[in-house]
């Protein structure tokens, strides 16, 4: 067996000799992938800055990013494993010897109760790191567990499944580059560097935006707050938080009632408009203005102004895609792209190549609607998995709820469920309850508190990398990729590496989708970032030799409907009538059957500039903007409750009651409480929530509400109340 001490291939010698060394890579701290410049003095980080020169990010970075030298340097960084002793405290120990336990370890559990077992949850760091998810899957595949659960079925599961009831179309959805109009709903990329397919994307948003807007696309936001992409747009509606179904099955009604929809496209490719006519029927403006405490003019015209452009598409974020009726909500942004006719059609170019994924065909056609959720049943409340993954949902109670199939293990990879996961009382429960708990993290986490070991991951400077989640958002056929730029420090491992050595150490392969690497010596990054993407649009050597690239030739162009291709959408299936029927009975106070009348409020998530979830404080730069998640709230709510900045309130939801410290904004909706998830710590009490924040994720349960088609657990527009703590903490 190879030391997991040994260094390996991907490792590069660096100048020692006290020059300054600049290496180009590209940022991993979010999903962006902004490029950078790094110069590096005797392996140190000494300064990062964008690459102007770059044709997407033009020298574009944002706060996180140009925080990697503090990362790089932290002196709390772990750069070696960690062991728990009997007593609960943490010892160092070496890579080779902490793998060999956990291989032990495994083996026992997969022989006493099987292989569904061992379960590994990979969270956004690990989305950072090209090859993470698929080795975790590839793991899974290998010891034959299909316990694989990562962050995308926390907060947006909605997404991926939307285009199944509804169906799909083969060529995609028009994209922001060349769109005549846009409505952004619960996402603001100018922080968050994050937009759905076919919305402003985190490469250089400000800019890019700037440019739309002077060559005359027209933009609709729909957030209960004012937010940075707020202020760009034509019309703004404040919606209350949660209505958002309200108001798209209103705006549905609105083009169909006047006759705004593409009725040529419509008559070919959608079926049951008759249905979705009388689904929306109830939603009138009066009702939707009402519910939605929103000016009636105003959604009006929102709504005659998306429908008249001539591309462009609606697009949600994590604001409605973690409130209640999600699935519902995403297949109505869908049905009202779709009627409007706003996919790509045979001879256009589409935005971005794919260039890591397989070809595939992009015809100008519908594909058939298909059951969502066909994966593996889960043991709790009747659900499956979907998209290769099961519910992270139903994870904490599939480590409680005796029986066949019970999970005993559990792998954490760039995640932090102690302070992510819905239910924090229940997520500590199941936390403490495994036989055994590995976390990969850079640092001490809630979540690594409760391990039996911590592995130390390489932080991404020290690895080889491909934008593989940007690869799909790019807006243009862009290729990069950056080998490792600065030496490892200490004894750190890749996380793919943690896998193959746990695969290797119990008699099992990585079967990537090319083929699983020889599990007897190790290979190097390059290999399994190859094993990872086989079969790419790009090979992966062009990739390697195009860095920081536009490849305009590389352009997909969309192809004829095959012949007698008969599929067709379908925008009102009986689960979707039924759910919308139940939005509306239930008013605007629903909450999954709850009685909230004594909640006034609505807590909302959002992002911050500094941190990434629960990454960021950490490092003295960032910390200097924040070291708390503040209870944002209009100045008019925090008059009347006799509050001012930096007071403490304690918000309580059905389900539990967190403390917030006040931070009055009058870009905030009245009646709206404005907080960032996955901050606080591993105590149920928040007296440091100064220092650390507190965990919103305290607030909700699976028992109070969660999704019908996906089971995610609602985790915004919460109903709380909101009290002053008059005791000095």
């Amino acid at each position: 067996m190879t030391s997991t001490e040994a260094q390996t291939a991907d490792q590069n010698p660096m100048n020692t000799t006290g020059a300054v060394n600049t290496r180009h890579t590209f940022c991993r701290v979010c999903h962006a992938s902004c490029p950078m410049e790094v110069d590096i003095v005797d392996n140190r980080v000494i300064a990062v800055r964008g690459v102007m020169d770059d044709p997407l990010f033009e020298g574009y970075t944002c706060i996180k990013g140009r925080a990697i030298p503090d990362q790089m340097a932290d002196p709390n960084r772990l750069r070696a494993p960690l062991r728990r002793r009997p007593d609960g405290t943490f010892e160092q120990t070496g890579s080779g010897a902490a793998l060999d336990e956990i291989g032990a370890e495994l083996r026992r559990i997969i022989d006493t109760y099987g292989p569904r077992a061992v379960a590994s949850y990979t969270g956004t760091g690990g989305y950072q790191n090209s090859v993470a998810v698929p080795a975790a899957r590839a793991f899974h595949q290998g010891i034959g567990s299909q316990s694989f659960y990562t962050s995308v079925t926390i907060d947006q599961p909605a997404k991926g499944l939307a285009g199944f009831r509804l169906g799909g179309w083969e060529a995609g959805y028009n994209s922001f580059t060349d769109s005549d109009v846009h409505m952004a709903i619960g996402y603001n990329s100018p922080v968050s560097s994050y937009a759905p397919i076919g919305g402003l994307q985190g490469t250089n948003p400000f800019v890019v935006m700037r440019k739309r807007k002077a060559e005359g696309m027209k933009l609709v936001v729909i957030d209960p707050r004012r937010t940075e992409l707020a202020g760009f747009a034509d019309i703004h509606l404040q919606i209350r938080p949660g209505q958002d179904p309200v108001l798209l099955a209103g705006m549905i009604r609105i083009v169909l009632e006047e006759g705004l929809q593409d009725h040529e496209f419509c008559e070919r490719w959608m079926s049951q408009m008759a249905e979705l006519a009388a689904a929306v029927e109830p939603f009138t403006l009066d009702v939707v203005a009402q519910r939605c405490q929103l000016d009636a003019d105003d959604v009006l015209a929102a709504a005659r102004m998306f429908a008249a452009g001539q591309r462009g598409t609606a697009g949600t974020g994590t604001g409605p895609n973690m409130a209640a009726h999600s699935s519902l909500t995403e297949h109505l942004v869908m049905v009202l792209n779709t009627i409007l006719g706003r996919v790509n059609r045979e001879g256009d170019l589409l935005e971005n190549g794919l260039l890591l994924y397989p070809e595939m065909p992009h015809r100008a056609q519908a594909v058939a609607p298909r059951p969502p959720a066909e994966g593996p049943r889960a043991r709790i409340r009747n659900l499956r998995g979907y998209r290769g993954e099961m519910p992270a949902a139903t994870l904490c109670e599939e480590i409680l709820t005796p029986g066949d199939g019970r999970i005993r293990a559990l792998i954490v990879s760039g995640g932090n469920p102690a302070v992510a996961f819905p239910n924090q009382q229940l997520t500590l429960d199941a936390l403490q309850d495994l036989e055994l708990l590995v976390v990969i993290d850079y640092r001490m986490t809630a979540t690594a508190e409760f391990a039996d070991y911590v592995i130390a991951p390489t932080v991404p400077l020290e690895r080889a990398d491909v934008p593989h989640l940007m690869d799909r958002w790019f807006r243009a056929p862009y290729t990069n990729y950056t080998e490792a730029v600065v030496e490892r420090d200490g004894d750190v491992l890749n996380e793919w590496e943690v896998f193959w050595e746990l695969a290797s150490r119990l008699g099992s392969t990585l079967p990537f989708p090319g083929g699983s690497p020889d599990m007897t010596t190790r290979p190097d990054t390059d290999e399994i970032i190859d094993r990872s993407y086989f079969g790419s649009r790009m090979p992966l050597d062009e990739v390697r030799a195009n860095l920081r690239t536009v490849h305009m030739d590389k352009k997909l162009t969309v192809q004829p409907a095959e012949e007698g291709a008969g599929a067709k959408f379908t925008p009102a299936p009986d689960d979707f009538v039924a759910e919308l029927a139940n939005v509306f009975e239930e008013g605007p106070d629903g909450f999954g059957g709850t009685d909230v009348a004594g909640y006034p409020f609505r807590l909302v998530s959002r992002r911050l500039k500094h941190v990434l979830n629960s990454t960021g404080p950490e490092l003295p730069s960032l910390a200097r903007k924040g070291i708390t998640n503040p209870a944002y709230m209009h100045p008019g709510d925090v008059d009347e409750m006799g509050c001012v900045a930096g007071d403490l309130v304690e918000i309580t939801s059905p389900q539990a009651s967190i403390w917030g410290v006040v931070q009055p904004s009058d870009d905030v909706k009245r009646g709206v409480i404005s907080m960032a998830h996955s901050w606080g710590g591993s105590s149920l009490s928040d007296e440091k929530v100064r220092d650390i924040g507190s965990p919103t994720s305290r607030l909700v349960s699976e028992h109070a509400a969660h999704d019908p088609v996906t089971g995610m657990i609602v985790s915004s527009a919460i109903p709380v109340s909101v009290a002053k703590v008059s005791e000095p903490v």
